[in-house]
């Protein structure tokens, strides 16, 4: 398969997948893994599935070869003083790779692919991210600036959402990205830059990190910083970025529901020497809203919509206040009036209605 991407009207070629080929055409592919002995699965969004293709790999051997110049396509180096690969194609296809020693033999390989088809929140509603009642509140959000963190786990949809609602901006907005692995390139807006970060050379110089790119997004007058994942000490930049008059930006991190998040959040914070209550002063400050996804029987929705509050205790609270099993009606907390009413969403007619509150979430 040649993945490549336009330059001025003609399509460059960026990347051939050689024996894979055969199955990255098949519709509906989020993922593709290759194990150490050469055995190919693939995942259509109900699990993964083997698949066995006519040039398939023989060997651990035939598997480290072809991970390392499907690196070298991608202008990263995989080999026995750099045995882990994380890069990206510049249309937002990713590959990570392992080598042995790190594994017990050949490679490891993982791919995942970005949506085909751009999603836009219509798409997303269609396809049961959420419900319809949410599409009002998600549109009142990035029209009214709100700052958002996306959460969820591994391939629950969070660069979907990310996406999606940032190609809801306006069209005279100026975008500033940051990634560590670039998936936002392709991003289908006029005024925007792509910030990815740089390993260190061969000699070990050179390298430009996450917390120095979230810096220079704030000399670049942007009206929307993005962090494209946020799991290390750049926490205490992006907060201190959306602390001082930058509204609208947004950024994903994993975690396993809105209660979970300042968990997640501390922890990064204490990475860049933060403690618990400085990183809960700047985070309820900086985030307006907890957009937290999961993923069930192949299906990605918005599972709760929150928010970070400080406790009692100077500590960090995630409050969930409204929740979605992707089947049932939506279920309002507390503390949900006093949020829609911030917004400018209605709580009744054709916007957002109140519902019972749902139990306690089991985990």
């Amino acid at each position: 398969m040649d993945v490549g991407h336009d330059v001025g009207g003609a399509r460059r070629p960026s990347v051939v997948f050689g024996p894979l080929d055969a199955v990255l055409h098949e519709s509906g592919i989020t993922d593709v893994a290759v194990t150490c002995d050469g055995r190919i699965w693939v995942d259509r969004g109900g699990g993964m599935e083997e698949r066995v293709v006519p040039m398939g790999f023989r060997t651990p051997r035939i598997v480290r070869d072809y991970a390392v110049q499907l690196c070298a396509q991608l202008g990263h180096r995989l080999d026995d003083s750099r045995p882990i690969a994380d890069a990206a194609t510049p249309d937002g296809i990713r590959v990570h790779a392992v080598i042995e020693p790190l594994v017990e033999q050949g490679a490891a390989l993982s791919i995942r692919f970005p949506d085909r088809v751009p999603s836009d929140l219509s798409t997303l509603r269609g396809s049961g991210m959420f419900p319809e009642s949410w599409m009002t509140l998600l549109q009142r959000l990035v029209e009214e600036r709100a700052t958002m963190l996306i959460t969820g786990g591994t391939g629950t949809g969070k660069t979907t959402l990310l996406k999606a609602l940032l190609a809801s901006c306006d069209a005279g907005e100026r975008i500033v990205s940051v990634e560590e692995i670039r998936e936002l390139g392709a991003l289908d807006h006029a005024n925007h830059v792509s910030l990815v970060a740089r390993e260190a050379n061969v000699e070990g110089a050179g390298a430009v990190g996450l917390p120095d790119l979230v810096k220079a997004t704030l000399r670049m007058r942007p009206d929307r910083v993005v962090l494209g994942e946020c799991r290390g000490e750049e926490i205490a930049d992006l907060l201190r970025a959306l602390n001082s008059g930058h509204h609208g930006g947004m950024a994903t991190v994993h975690a396993d529901g809105v209660d979970r998040v300042p968990a997640r959040l501390t922890t990064l914070g204490l990475l860049a020497g933060l403690s618990p209550e400085a990183l809960a002063m700047l985070a309820q400050g900086a985030f307006d809203v907890v957009l937290h996804l999961e993923r069930l029987h192949g299906v990605r929705r918005i599972a709760q919509v929150g928010v970070l509050e400080a406790g009692a205790d100077g500590r960090l609270v995630g409050s969930p206040l409204c929740e979605w099993d992707g089947a049932g009606a939506e279920a309002y907390h507390a503390g949900w009036p006093a949020f829609a009413e911030r917004w400018g969403v209605p709580l009744s007619g054709d916007g957002v209605r109140p519902a019972p509150q749902l139990p306690a979430r089991r985990r």
